[in-house]
């Protein structure tokens, strides 16, 4: 080997170890930086003419566990997609409010069984009557707060339903971008590295909206598919649509039309049931809430709201009343159409024959919702009968609320399965959150290793010095000759 090409090769393991320092000091640097991956110089041996000439460096290998990646990425849609349920479920419980809580359903249905007692043990007594007239009126409004509240969480759902789409476009093409200008690096020779870090921050963020998939293509390009089979980019993205409504209440379903799914690329595709695919992240969830759970909990309100019509309704209860007449409670004003159930919760208003405030008069509730005039001020019968109506076990006709209860027990039971429903979500948070936090763990266990990066550069250390020293040994024999 000529002195030449010793001073050559020195030079040249310079240059590769200062690229392995570099590398190194960027591995230790972004150790804790979400979506960097480690990187190591992959070295070759240079030779010219069959004589060796030093080393080369081939590239920067980014190392990552995409299978790793995958599994972290699904549960991060799954932990996603139960905070959603479970937050909802949540928020229904409170609107429901506690067995104890003031201005609960249970608690305006225990006083108004309180106030009927009291006024048919006092029937003469308008300061009782006026009472139970308030107490009637305070459940009626109870359910129209409630389930307005629960329109109001449908609507919350959708705007953010939204405002996922949105990201979730953004995101898609901020990928596909990405994937241009990775693919134009690598068949350049360029570096890819940290545009590829930038890229799998930008699908992390989408993988909590839906679960999904990436698989590698040509050039350091990825395709990315959801779990249940959606692709939603391969060479270009596709675009999901959606339209958001302004206001939303019971009656308004994707299968009325007066609410709107999601189209890829304009075709329409399910949102729930077996045939999404899209379940199991945040966006799949709030469709689930928007167009399920809510519904769920807004029929259950509508049937305490058509059990307490019918309960106080009947004229074998009331016998004032004739034939399709409205009781005590009414849907709207008129009597309850049983095709119309929908929204009932919404509507239902205390009858304005006895309540003052619509200009009735309280004479009414004790002698009769139909009655043509004042009857017997200590007659109790009718308030009696009002409150053995309010307390005796009766079907529902409900699908969701099966068997007879009693006012109480109906009112009580929808709260049960609700905070049921509601542990339920919760404990599942807790899995898919813990199983999200874990794989995230693993991730980063086998990403950088601060004490093997610091081992890995003192052998880097001892290497430049090495080829340092051998350039200070050229110079010195080049001295030589020259001094000849």
């Amino acid at each position: 080997m000529s002195i030449t090409s010793a001073l050559n090769s020195a030079l040249t393991g310079i240059s590769a170890t200062s690229r392995q320092a570099e590398a190194i000091s960027s591995n230790v640097a972004n150790a804790t930086t979400p979506g960097y991956a480690r990187r190591s110089v992959s070295l070759s041996a240079l030779s010219l003419g069959g004589q060796g000439q030093g080393v080369r460096v081939v590239g920067i290998t980014r190392h990552s566990d995409l299978y790793l990646i995958n599994d972290r990425r699904s549960a991060q849609a799954a932990a996603g997609d139960s905070a959603v349920r479970a937050g909802f479920l949540s928020r229904l419980e409170n609107i429901l409010g506690d067995t104890e809580a003031a201005g609960s359903l249970v608690s305006r249905v225990h006083a108004l069984d309180q106030a009927l007692l009291e006024a048919a043990s006092r029937p003469e007594s308008e300061a009782r009557l006026s009472a139970a007239v308030t107490a009637a009126r305070a459940l009626a409004e109870g359910l129209n707060f409630a389930s307005d509240a629960i329109q109001a969480e449908r609507l919350r759902a959708d705007q953010n339903i939204a405002s996922a789409v949105e990201r979730l476009n953004t995101g898609l093409k901020q990928v596909q971008e990405l994937n241009s200008v990775i693919a134009s690096y690598s068949f350049s020779g360029r570096e890819t590295a940290a545009l590829m870090d930038q890229r799998q921050q930008i699908i992390d963020g989408i993988a909590a909206i839906v679960p999904l998939k990436e698989i590698p293509r040509e050039g350091n390009q990825i395709a990315l598919v959801t779990t249940g089979g959606a692709v939603l980019l391969d060479s270009s993205a596709v675009e999901i649509g959606f339209t958001a409504v302004h206001t939303i209440v019971p009656e308004m379903t994707i299968g009325s039309g007066g609410l709107y799914g999601l189209t890829i690329n304009g075709k329409p595709m399910a949102t729930t049931g077996p045939a999404s695919l899209i379940q199991g992240g945040e966006l799949g969830a709030l469709f689930a809430v928007r167009d399920g759970l809510a519904v769920e909990g807004q029929a259950l309100l509508d049937t305490m709201a058509r059990d307490l019509i019918e309960r106080f309704g009947d004229p074998a209860v009331d016998p004032s009343l004739a034939t399709g007449e409205p009781g005590l409670f009414t849907d709207g004003g008129l009597a309850f159409d049983p095709a119309l159930e929908t929204g009932l919760a919404s509507r239902i208003r205390l009858n304005a024959a006895p309540d003052p405030l619509q200009g009735g008069d309280l004479s009414r509730l004790r002698d009769g919702i139909g009655a043509t005039g004042p009857g017997p001020a200590g007659n109790n019968t009718l308030l009696t009968a009002l409150s053995g109506a309010l307390n005796q076990s009766r079907s529902t006709g409900s699908a969701l609320m099966p068997g007879s209860r009693t006012l109480p027990g109906l009112a009580a039971d929808i709260l049960s399965r609700v905070s049921s429903h509601r542990i339920s979500a919760d404990t599942e948070q807790s899995f898919t959150s813990a199983r999200y936090a874990a794989l995230g763990d693993l991730e980063s266990a086998a990403g950088v290793n601060i004490d093997e990066e610091m081992q890995a550069l003192l052998v880097i250390e001892k290497n430049f010095a090495a080829n340092a020293k051998v350039i200070q040994a050229v110079d010195e024999m080049i001295r030589t000759l020259l001094g000849l």
